[in-house]
């Protein structure tokens, strides 16, 4: 297997960040490179960390801009919360209105799907600011989404209990039977999202952050109509091992969307921007290039 491209070391990383407020809520941010605005959002239980071996390429080509959503990362994670898809849309346009963007290109994995699909309805609804939309591996549609153990779990009554017993150990057991049997993550990246989970005691709001897999069929007719109907160029990189959003979930995607622009990344699971960095970064490039 090749050597994977150099990546952010998490303590150098979170030093690296800055800070907005968001209400009363405080949030970390990062932002480099210069060019066109391009957005990065990222997943559930992790956050803006799972985009480190893309950051500096994509910073030589674009002005990138991520953010760890509320309840994420080094961000604020307020007990008692009632997190929302919407509300982390909401915190996006925040964040890019914080930093003076009006035009702006997203590139989203897993729970930053929905976002990204909130936003391309807003889009459709209000002013036109996006530029383009690239999904990695996320649940498009909640038809196709297949969560796993943990998931299921953290939904039921017991999931507040779920979430205070998290370990690294379940969190390396869940994410070893996400990750491709090839691209297995390493001690040191499983440190690495541990830090992101366990920060300001994320385990105590995970029962609260899942609630985003009851939102999805909530909104699903208006977003799947956003994709169906917007003039946005639309990319999806998938990795084909998943099963949680893998194959299956290209394939709906192809049912549903016109001339649908698809890559499926053979043998690579849940975290393609983290198993297969460099060939997300090759299909991304090819995708801007075409625009």
């Amino acid at each position: 297997m090749m050597a994977k491209m150099a990546g952010i070391p998490i303590e150098q990383w979170a030093a690296a960040g800055r800070d907005f407020m968001f209400g009363e809520h405080r949030l970390r941010y990062w932002e480099a490179g210069s060019g066109e605005p391009l957005l990065l959002i990222h997943g559930f239980p992790s956050g803006a960390w799972d985009w480190h071996y893309l950051w500096q390429p994509l910073a030589e080509r674009y002005r990138v801009i991520a953010c760890d959503m509320l309840g994420f990362g080094f961000s604020a994670k307020p007990r008692g919360h009632a997190y929302s898809l919407l509300e982390q849309a909401d915190i996006q346009q925040a964040l890019l209105s914080h930093l003076g963007v009006e035009q702006y290109h997203v590139l989203a994995h897993d729970y930053g799907d929905s976002v990204a699909q909130e936003l391309l309805a807003r889009d459709r609804e209000g002013e036109s600011r996006l530029l383009s939309m690239c999904f990695l591996n996320g649940g498009l549609f909640p038809e196709t989404h297949h969560p796993v153990l943990l998931q299921k779990l953290l939904m039921s009554p017991i999931g507040f209990l779920i979430g205070r017993r998290f370990s690294r150990e379940r969190m390396a057991g869940t994410f070893s039977r996400i990750f491709g049997p090839h691209t297995q993550p390493s001690e040191q990246e499983l440190d690495a999202f541990w830090t992101l989970i366990i920060t300001h005691n994320g385990p105590a709001v995970m029962h609260r952050l899942i609630r985003y897999m009851a939102e999805r069929p909530v909104h699903r007719d208006r977003w799947v109509s956003a994709m169906q109907q917007t003039a946005v160029p639309l990319r999806v990189i998938d990795g084909a091992a998943d099963p949680i959003s893998g194959a299956h979930m290209v394939e709906r995607y192809h049912q549903l969307i016109a001339n649908a622009d698809t890559v499926l990344l053979e043998g690579i699971g849940h975290y393609p921007q983290v198993e297969a960095p460099e060939q997300v970064l090759r299909h991304y490039l090819d995708f801007r290039d075409r625009l």
